[in-house]
């Protein structure tokens, strides 16, 4: 009977030593590193997330000094580009005329010359009317147009002449040249009213005109005026030269 208890005795000693072998052993090796004094390795998986406010507040940084960086540099590179210059002159180009003559340029120009940095002198060509012309319409012949021409003064009608020789008013009865158009159109109906065929038309013709185109030293202190006293001339803005 005592060599039965003691035989299940050993064999429950021997189940006991097995197991803490097996498994306490085991636990132990797995949680020892391989090497002694070498920290454990971790994925990047399985680091905990940083807090949110402080990425935020790194961020936020960040575009703050981005954004304010430039500003303060284009200021301390450029100081003066705020403050405008008091002492800079302005100019434009112009032109002024027209002047009847080369000679009323040539005064012109000498008296505007201690004000302007440059010059030229221009020529155009402009139609300029001559007057307001009363005449009856050209006739198939030189005696058509002078039978015309009695029957006007047979009607007590004065100052005709008839147009003789080659051109388009051959063989016309001219009437009259007038500066005023109405004094003109006063003269075609006085014709008319005695039966002929008055009419009236504007004479022009080309002439030249001069100009003088300038650039003032100081636009805004230019009083051309005060040195050209011709009232007919003008001025107008043109292209720089």
């Amino acid at each position: 009977m005592l060599l039965r208890l003691l035989f299940v005795l050993l064999i429950a000693l021997n189940i006991a030593v097995g197991a803490w072998l097996l498994l306490g052993q085991n636990d132990t090796h797995a949680h020892l590193p391989t090497d002694p004094g070498v920290n454990k390795l971790h994925l990047l998986s399985e680091l905990p997330p940083p807090p949110a406010s402080v990425t935020q507040g790194a961020s936020a940084a960040n575009v703050a000094a981005a954004t304010t960086t430039p500003t303060q540099s284009s200021s301390v590179a450029n100081p003066l580009a705020a403050q405008p210059s008091t002492n800079t002159l302005s100019y434009a180009c112009m032109a002024l005329g027209p002047f009847a003559t080369q000679e009323d340029l040539r005064v012109a120009r000498n008296a505007l010359e201690p004000q302007v940095q440059r010059m030229r002198a221009r020529q155009e060509q402009t139609t300029q009317s001559r007057g307001w012309w009363v005449y009856l319409p050209p006739m198939s012949s030189h005696a058509a147009a002078l039978a015309e021409a009695r029957q006007l003064a047979a009607k007590n009608i004065q100052d005709y002449f008839v147009i003789s020789g080659a051109g388009d008013d051959q063989n016309t009865v001219s009437l009259g040249l007038f500066k005023d158009p109405a004094n003109a159109r006063k003269r075609r109906d006085q014709i008319a009213a005695a039966g002929f065929p008055a009419q009236m038309s504007e004479r022009t013709e080309t002439v030249p005109e001069y100009w003088l185109d300038l650039i003032p030293v100081d636009s805004t202190h230019f009083d051309w005026r005060s040195r050209v006293h011709d009232l007919a001339i003008g001025s107008h803005s043109t292209g720089c030269f």
